[in-house]
């Protein structure tokens, strides 16, 4: 396990009860109080951490080199009924953008997301989760089919932004970007997505349209990065967590803007602390989610979409 530097409290308490418990195991000193000491002050540090953190600090969760990512999510969720679909049938197939049919129980769902890597190898493989505009018309494409067959679709968003390379702008990306966001007002079946950790710019608003967004509590969502917002404003990269503070772009400052509809609360610790529990609390609240949304029409769906995205940004004196 790697740790962040606000973490290194825990990562010195978790060695302490190992070498305590160590110990114990290698001799006949009875250290079970010992380690239930440090056990307990450890399971304190961790929720008065956690509890307290900064939106910068919820950014470096977000980006956290164990923290799951979108395929981790569906082959949990789904198994092997996952059934992976490729290409855009027209340019190439996108690695950084992934998508295919999968089930949670009995209900079949066209699951749609970016894909970092977890090494360097698979990093540059999946282009580092930034799409090019061929993956946003792969997602167009999938969620099309979905639409057709009647299936519902879920987005998993978790990306530092679109390719902004001169080859993606010559693929036409801001137009492949705005395509989805067009389509996905008036797509006929449900549409629920998760941001499940960086959501970034125009790259995460091309799957981001949905009836429910639901956000993990160290996530972000936002026009910018903060490390960019620090450069334009401040020239320096070193103003980064002051531009994070003023972004508002953590899961409860989404939630106060009625930007988004649900905050997934992740296990103590983070998402990369606990996967399989994580992986089952949004299983939880996909489910929960389609259940409210199932027995709408598709002309009430569309209506309330359209709706709920009218009213963003709208104040009245």
């Amino acid at each position: 396990m790697e740790y962040l530097d606000f973490e290194l409290p825990i990562k010195e308490l978790q060695e302490q009860y190992e070498k305590a418990c160590a110990i114990g195991e290698e001799s006949d000193v009875d250290v079970t109080k010992t380690c239930k000491q440090i056990e307990k002050k450890l399971i304190e540090t961790k929720k008065d951490i956690y509890k307290n953190l900064t939106p910068w600090q919820r950014v470096q969760l977000s980006r956290h080199p164990n923290r799951p990512y979108t395929m981790d999510y569906i082959n949990a969720i789904c198994g092997d009924s996952f059934l992976e679909l490729h290409g855009d049938r027209n340019f190439k197939d996108d690695k950084a953008m992934v998508g295919g049919l999968g089930k949670i129980g009995d209900q079949s769902y066209m699951f749609i997301g970016q894909q970092k890597g977890f090494n360097t190898k698979t990093r540059q493989y999946r282009n580092f989760g930034m799409a090019n505009p061929e993956g946003y018309r792969k997602a167009l494409r999938l969620m099309k089919s979905a639409e057709k067959f009647g299936v519902p679709v879920v987005t998993l968003i978790d990306t530092p932004g679109a390719f902004p390379g001169i080859e993606a702008e010559e693929r036409g990306q801001g137009e492949a970007i705005a395509r989805n966001i067009l389509e996905m007002t008036r797509l006929k079946v449900p549409i629920i997505v998760v941001i499940i950790g960086e959501g970034a710019s125009g790259g995460a608003l091309g799957i981001g349209v949905g009836d429910k967004v639901l956000m993990l509590e160290n996530t972000w969502y936002s026009v910018i990065s903060p490390e960019s917002c620090s450069s334009i404003l401040w020239r320096s990269w070193e103003f980064k967590e002051q531009a994070a503070e003023a972004l508002k772009l953590t899961a409860i400052d989404m939630k106060k803007q009625k930007l988004i509809d649900v905050i997934v609360k992740e296990p103590v610790g983070g998402a990369h602390a606990n996967p399989e529990e994580t992986f089952t609390i949004v299983a939880s609240a996909i489910k929960k989610e389609y259940e409210a949304l199932k027995d709408l029409s598709p002309e009430n769906l569309v209506t309330q979409r359209m709706d709920k995205y009218s009213e963003m940004g709208v104040f009245k004196g």
